[in-house]
Order: C-alpha cells, then sequence, then structure tokens
C-alpha cells in the first residue's frame, strides 16, 4: 500500500509540475531573450525519473 500511495504522489506532482511548467512558458520566453534560463526543467526531470524508478 504505501507504494501505491508513493507512486500516486510522484504522479501527481510530476504532472502538476508539467502543468506548471506550461503555465510559466510566456515567463520564461521572456527570461530568455532577457538572458536567463527558469531551472524548471530540473524540477520536471527529477520527479519523471523518480516516477519511473517507482
Amino acid at each position: 500500500m504505501p507504494t501505491r500511495l508513493h507512486r500516486a504522489t510522484l504522479f501527481a506532482l510530476y504532472q502538476m509540475s508539467v502543468a506548471i511548467s506550461i503555465c510559466l512558458l510566456p515567463l520564461a520566453l521572456l527570461a530568455k531573450q532577457a538572458g536567463l534560463q527558469l531551472p524548471v526543467h530540473r524540477v520536471v526531470n527529477r520527479l519523471g525519473q523518480a516516477y519511473d524508478a517507482a
């Protein structure tokens, strides 16, 4: 049961991080034009890897 709860939580966090990344896309494009990079991809990648490992 804890494994199922853990996997479901990771899946929800991963989906939420993808949705937040999509919402932040206009801000990320503006930041890129200013020469900055938002590290949102790191969060999405780590949660994706954690979900795959679970």
